[in-house]
């Protein structure tokens, strides 16, 4: 088997780029020849360092790089990326059975549809966020620090002032999204939903495209070593960047009125905001065995108190197998991972509710026990890289076998496009 993993980096910087890496780690680790095709050129990743991984670089500009005019139409429609992605898909020493895209609003744009409809073979998208539906591509409203519930791309969707950036930006993100309806128009686009609750918002908005669904729960490599011992941890930790609507103000507040410290991994935004507040301590980003070595020590909990309906966070399946309890947010969809009272607590992104759990921490007995079940119920179920690689080989087979000898355009021919 052969598999094309499209990213637009190839250092995990985020939970997609996280993933897409993974993922093709875990399939090279099972024998699948895996050539992972990153846009923006920059350092790889060691876990791309195998002997059945190939790595093409497209060497694209990061669109944000651009800036003004030259970024908007980029985002809305990039031709060069396109005509980079035919040429390396043509190129390819082997055809691909087909192709997995991560990302594709950084560096690709809407254009690089009509090439993978080209290609012939399946072509499978991973939804970390809502960006083939919602304009600003997480289905929330900064203006209001809320989840929307706007149609995408109805007059009311346009007309909201939602962007995190301005409502100039807005218009280039709903005109980028008018250009992926159209070049998805016929593309029997295949999407991987990484929790129950994505899967069913995302349906929803996606409307009657022709699209297939599918469930495949994200990988979690924890650092092997004994469970985390949360009962003498002295914070209540998170991970991440520090953004309103991650809720890093809640935890600050939270644990301030739970009498407990908030230590911060991460930077963002919030930082100054932050810093300010009593009983905080931010330690900035640190590289991923830093960051579970300091867990493993300090944290009574992992809070991810999301206001927006992230898809999968993967630092709470992270957590939950370190031993770690969670208070996850109930519109998060990793919170369905959180056995509520028995691994960590869900409740809503807000003060009040979040206090109370982080109170209930302070119990030593409480805080043990949580942390205990978690990791006993992680290893009972693991989500494993090999099990993740396992499903996906099960997908790829299964959909390059239904699409058999299906008549498809030379890839050279793309290269014609305008």
């Amino acid at each position: 088997m052969h598999v094309v993993i499209l990213a637009e980096f190839a250092s995990a910087s985020g939970g997609a780029e996280k993933v897409a890496l993974e993922s093709a780690r875990g399939l090279a680790e099972a024998g699948v020849s895996v050539t992972y095709l990153q846009a923006v050129a920059g350092a790889a990743d060691p876990l791309l360092d195998h002997a059945n991984i190939r790595r093409v670089v497209l060497g694209l500009p990061d669109i944000w790089s651009l800036g003004g005019a030259k970024a908007a139409a980029a985002g809305i429609w990039h031709a060069a990326a396109a005509r980079s992605l035919a040429a390396a898909l043509a190129a390819l020493p082997e055809r691909p059975d087909c192709i997995h895209l991560h990302q594709w609003t950084r560096a690709l744009s809407p254009a690089i549809f009509p090439v993978l409809s080209g290609a012939g073979v399946p072509v499978i998208v991973t939804l970390h966020d809502y960006a083939l539906a919602c304009p600003n591509g997480v289905y929330y409203r900064f203006d209001r620090a809320e989840p929307c519930g706007l149609k995408p791309l109805s007059a009311a969707c346009i007309a909201a002032p939602c962007d995190a950036r301005s409502r100039a930006h807005k218009l280039v993100r709903v005109a980028r999204t008018v250009a992926l309806r159209q070049a998805m128009r016929g593309l029997p686009l295949h999407v991987v939903h990484v929790s129950d609750a994505s899967r069913r918002r995302m349906g929803d908005l996606l409307g009657a495209d022709a699209l297939t669904h599918h469930r495949i729960d994200n990988p979690v490599r924890v650092a092997e070593g004994p469970p985390a011992e949360p009962h003498r941890g002295d914070a209540i930790a998170y991970v991440g960047r520090l953004t309103r609507e991650k809720g890093a103000d809640l935890v600050a507040e939270a644990a301030r009125a739970a009498g407990l410290p908030a230590l911060f991994i991460g930077a963002g935004p919030l930082e100054a905001e932050l810093c300010a507040r009593d009983g905080v301590e931010i330690i900035g980003w640190q590289s991923p065995a830093a960051v579970w070595e300091i867990l493993r020590r300090r944290a009574r909990a992992l809070a991810a108190p999301s206001r927006w309906y992230e898809t999968g966070p993967l630092t709470v399946y992270e957590a939950l197998a370190a031993g770690i309890p969670v208070v996850a947010s109930d519109r998060s969809g990793a919170a369905e991972k959180v056995r509520h009272g028995q691994t960590g607590f869900v409740v809503a992104p807000a003060v009040g509710a979040l206090t109370a759990a982080f109170t209930a921490l302070r119990d030593d007995a409480c805080a043990g026990g949580l942390g205990a079940r978690a990791y006993a119920e992680a290893r009972a179920a693991p989500m494993t890289l090999a099990t993740h690689a396992a499903a996906l080989r099960t997908l790829y087979g299964q959909l390059a076998r239904d699409t058999g000898a299906v008549q498809h355009r030379p890839l050279p021919a793309l290269l014609e496009r305008p």
